[in-house]
Order: structure tokens, then sequence, then C-alpha cells
């Protein structure tokens, strides 16, 4: 059975927290003269009354999106983009100094980051040469410091959707907090766990509108997960961490689906003919399966095809850093003209610049 024993989990100092109210919070409407705003006005002339802070909860955002991913408005926090979850997630559950968490290499470098940021220690376990998860190497890396998992599906930088049974056992048998990131899930053909916090109160999802949606210079991130977690990330955020503009923009992308499902498919299509492209060339040796927007391919001599794309003005991203990712780059699926240059400038590089 999962953990529902949320409370347990908590930092002491977090559960005896007494979050600050803001003016917003007691009042949205009257002669507005509690928060010292600047009541003469914005500067810049719109209908968002930009001289007034938005509301600290953002109610009719998060109802909109609870309705499109199929859960309850109470399931629902928004954040300035998934990363805000994230740190607020290690603040909440990990005691600086003490407690850990476990990723699964190669994943999304931001885990790593922000456990450095909050004194939090970081175990390791590498996903297989398929780019899966080891459920059973995971559990046996647990201790009693050990508090949260982060998983990514599908996963950043290798492009694959998690086995669903992996991501479930996981979910039960882990004795902590269970995240998994679906950045890229709506261009997957895997269906989002989101639906499963309702059934596992350990589990957290967490999306974004910068990838299908499209949304990436508004930084809006949203977290799902059962109503006890989403308060204490609610307590703890900052009061208006999320602004009217980006709110505003955020709510007309559900007024323009049919563009929406028309720029996934596009991009899936784009998706496959680079990869069947890439397949093409002696220097590319694989290209991995991807079910987001993105695609990786290892390629001999990487790193100087990558330093001598940029020379052309064509940016991808090295990863042959990373675990099990020697000699790969990541390109992101562009616009046709855009992946017509990259595939052209890839292969003059590979065939005579580097012959």
């Amino acid at each position: 059975m999962p953990i529902t024993n949320i409370e347990s989990l908590i930092r002491e100092n977090i559960r005896n927290l007494t979050p600050y109210r803001s003016a917003r919070d007691d009042y949205n409407e009257g002669t507005l003269l509690d928060a010292n705003e600047n009541s003469l006005g914005s500067s810049v002339r719109n209908s968002l009354d930009l001289h007034r802070y938005p509301t600290p909860t953002q109610d009719k955002l998060r109802k909109k999106i609870a309705e499109y991913r199929g859960v309850d408005f109470e399931n629902i926090f928004l954040g300035v983009g998934s990363d805000e979850a994230i740190d607020l997630l290690m603040r909440i559950f990990c005691e600086p100094g003490e407690e850990s968490i476990i990723i699964t290499p190669p994943t999304y470098g931001m885990y790593k980051v922000s456990a450095n940021i909050n004194n939090v220690g970081i175990k390791e376990v590498k996903l297989t040469e398929k780019f899966q998860l080891q459920p059973d190497r995971i559990i046996d890396e647990v201790d009693d410091s050990t508090k949260m998992l982060f998983l990514c599906s599908p996963n950043n930088p290798t492009g694959n959707d998690m086995k669903r049974t992996d991501l479930l056992k996981l979910a039960t048998k882990f004795p902590g907090i269970v995240v998994v990131d679906e950045a890229y899930i709506d261009f997957s053909k895997q269906e989002s766990m989101a639906h499963m916090v309702q059934q596992y109160p350990n589990l957290v999802v967490l999306q974004t509108f910068s990838k299908a949606f499209g949304l990436a210079g508004i930084r809006l991130g949203v977290a799902i997960a059962g109503p006890q977690i989403i308060d204490y990330m609610m307590r703890v955020k900052a009061p208006y961490n999320i602004n009217k503009l980006t709110a505003d923009t955020a709510l007309q992308a559900f007024d323009n689906k049919e563009l929406l499902n028309f720029n996934i498919e596009k991009l899936r299509e784009e998706r496959d003919y680079v990869a069947e492209q890439l397949n093409y060339s002696d220097a590319v040796e694989k290209v991995y399966p991807s079910n987001s927007n993105f695609l990786l391919f290892k390629i001999d001599r990487a790193k100087a095809v990558y330093e001598k794309l940029a020379k052309k003005g064509i940016i991808v991203r090295y990863r042959g850093n990373e675990p099990l990712c020697e000699d790969c780059l990541r390109v992101t699926i562009g616009m046709p003209d855009e992946n017509v240059r990259f595939l052209k400038a890839l292969k003059n590089i590979v065939e005579h610049e580097l012959s």
C-alpha cells in the first residue's frame, strides 16, 4: 500500500508554520486601501489593473487546469515554472543537512541543483541501458534519511516514457514522496499519472505550460497532488507567486485548444521526420526513441559536431557528460525549416568538415 501518513513526512518547522497572510487573502474587492499599492494606477495601461496585487490563490486558473487534467481543484498548485514546485517540495519534506532524495540519472538537472541549494543529500540509481527505472534497486537505496524520489517521464534528456508499472510500483513501495515530472506528457501517447493522486497520497505529478502549450516565457508550472500536500505548498509559497499577466495568458490558452492539439501533432510528425533523417547518417550510431519534443542521438565525435553546429548558428545541447549518454547530442524539434537547416548543417559537418 502507498504511504498515507503524509503529516509524518513533513518537517516539524513547516508543520508549525504560521503562513504569511496577505491583504488579498482577506479582501479582494471594495475600496482597497490595505496593501500599500499605487492607487493612481499603473504606468502601463491595460485591463488587468496591474497596480493591484494578484489573487494569492489563483482559483479561476486552478479550476480551469483541474478540469482540463481531470482532477479536483484541491489537487492543483501553481508555481513559477515546475522549478518552484521542486524547490518547495524539498523545503517542505527534507531537513537540510540530514535528509536525502533519490534521483535516477540521466535525468533533469534541477533536482540535483535544488537539493544542493537546500543542503539535501542526493542518492543516485542510474537508469538501465534502455533508460528505464530499476524499482528494486531504488527501494534498496532507501534508508531512514530518504524522503523523496524524483522521476521524469517522458524523461529528459532521453525522451522516453518510463514504464507505468514501474511508476506505480514505486508509488506503492517507496516510503516517502514520489514526484513524477511530466513536463513532456502531452507529446506522449502514455496516459498521465495525474488522476492517480487520488489513490496515492504520496504522489506528486509535475506539469508545465512551457512545452506543449508553448508558453515558456510566462513561467507557469503545475503540481498535482493530494489536498494535504497542496495545502502545505500553498502555505510555504511566496504570497503572490503567480502574476496577473501569467494567469491571464494561461487562461487564454484554454480558449485555443485546437491550435494546441495541432501543434502537438505537428511536432510529433516533425520529430519522426528528423529521427528518420538522422538514421540515414553513417555518423549517427543511434537515435533513441522519443515521446517528447526532442531527440537524443549518439554520434561520432559529438563534442566537435556540437561546436561546429554552434559556429553555424545552430544550437543543440551536448549531453555527453551525463551517465549513459556518452557522445550524445539532444536536439529540440523546431519549425520545419529549422529542422531542415539543422539536418543539412549536420550532414555537411560529418561528410566534409570532420571526414
